[in-house]
């Protein structure tokens, strides 16, 4: 397997580098919105081109004139970015014109960083692409591209170039496919300082106020020999919380996200109770068929007496009813308590999720179960499950042949789930039931 190169993205705010990242990525990836500063952390994509790939991180906007907490941070995260990179493109609004802060922008990168910078001068949307872009080489950097990310004019020239300087691929020796890890929960429960104490690094910003995650940030790793992609995402809040167009995009993220992952880690905060929206972000992941592993974060903070850790759990299974497969960890991401357990729990429920019943074993434990309490008879019908299957892993599936599939009540799917998880595990998996009969057939979790 290649070891990829990396691009960063940097430039002032709202030059368009969250949609030159989807349009090299090919995908709507990145939060795209009129609103400057919208990107804060850095985010990951892989752009695949004439048979190459390499690794392009988005980053937020550059305001060394505006020297707020927040900001500073966003700057330190494109700094970061840029160490990371071995090339770096250089984003400027050719519409606008050069500015004072694309100044400002420009000396930053002569005196912090010495990979190779091409500039891309954004938004030349006319066929006529060079006059606007001439005055960027007053900035001193050789390369200046015109492109609009927008219409996607010149972006295929641009990718070329950078095929030609980004450094020849090297080989690595064949590694298994990365395990997605989301990270998902409330605002404010200290999703991003979990993040960061997996990594070992400040890789996301991490703030007291709610909602500075917006972008579901995915950052590649390994851990002991395994590849992992971790996303940190946004706070999923009540609907009813949800007040303006970027928390919106920002949360419709955080979902997407939950369905591309492996794993989604549901982070609740020790010291509080477990409230509805827990649940309905639980409902998420467990609606997207992923495995799921409830981490109780800021647990140094909670008194130690009596079986605490034993009415925490009690409380979550109460709350959080549908998600009672799902192992519970309590961790402190501030003092790193009981992080690494994350890593074997993960690891547990992938294996759980990959599980596999041979068909003549399955049939058996079915007959067994279903003759120790069939299903209730409609209008005096007697209901047959004639034969199974299983129809797929990661999450468990399998299909059931009955006479009356629309028949089988919800409460008798769930006998059967429970049933099949007290022989069979399934730990951290939803197992899905889909009932068939000729042509007509329900599905049921």
């Amino acid at each position: 397997m290649e070891r990829m190169a990396t691009v960063a993205i940097v430039g002032r705010p709202n030059v368009g580098k969250s949609t030159l990242f989807n349009r090299m990525v090919g995908g709507r990836r990145a939060i795209v919105e009129a609103t400057p500063g919208v990107t804060r952390d850095r985010n990951y994509g892989t752009v695949q081109w004439r048979g190459r790939a390499f690794l392009l991180i988005d980053t937020g906007g550059f305001e060394p004139r505006t020297p707020t907490p927040i900001v500073e941070r966003v700057v330190e995260q494109a700094q970061l970015a840029m160490e990371d990179a071995d090339l770096i493109l250089f984003l400027l609004d050719a519409q606008e014109g050069l500015t004072p802060l694309d100044e400002e922008v420009a000396l930053l990168l002569r005196q912090k960083t010495e990979k190779r910078v091409v500039l891309v001068a954004n938004k030349v949307d006319t066929p006529k692409r060079d006059p606007h872009a001439a005055e960027f080489y007053r900035l001193g950097f050789s390369d200046v591209f015109p492109a609009s990310a927008e219409h996607g004019t010149g972006v295929g020239e641009l990718l070329d170039h950078l095929l030609g300087l980004l450094p020849p691929p090297e080989k690595e020796e064949a590694a298994v496919k990365a395990v997605t890890i989301a990270v998902i929960g409330r605002p404010n429960v200290g999703k991003s300082s979990l993040v960061n104490r997996i990594l070992g690094e400040s890789r996301v910003i991490v703030s007291p106020d709610p909602g500075t995650t917006r972008d579901a940030i995915d950052t590649p790793f390994t851990y002991e020999g395994q590849r992992y992609v971790l996303v940190d995402t946004a706070g999923i809040r009540s609907k009813s919380q949800i007040s303006y167009r970027v928390e919106y995009y920002s949360v419709l993220r955080a979902i997407k996200s939950v369905e591309r992952c492996d794993v989604a880690l549901i982070l609740l905060d020790a010291t509080d109770d477990v409230v509805r929206q827990d649940a309905r972000i639980a409902g998420i992941a467990h609606e997207a068929g992923c495995a799921s592993i409830v981490v109780v974060n800021k647990w140094d903070l909670v008194e130690k007496s009596g079986r605490v850790g034993d009415q925490h759990i009690g409380r979550i299974r109460e709350k959080l009813g549908h998600l009672d497969y799902a192992p519970v960890l309590f961790v402190s991401a501030v003092t790193g308590q009981r992080v690494v357990k994350i890593f074997g729990a993960v690891e547990r429920v992938l294996k759980e999720g990959d599980r596999r019943i041979p068909t003549s074993e399955l049939n058996q434990f079915v007959d067994k179960v279903v003759t120790e309490h069939p299903p209730s008879a409609p209008k005096g019908r007697q209901i047959k499950i004639r034969y199974a299957t299983q129809l797929g892993c990661r999450p468990p599936t399998f299909g059931l042949f009955t006479n009356a599939p629309q028949s089988i009540s919800p409460s008798y799917a769930r006998y059967l789930v429970n049933r099949f998880r007290d022989t069979y595990g399934f730990e951290g998996n939803p197992i899905r039931l889909r009932f068939r009969g000729g042509r007509s057939r329900t599905g049921s979790d």
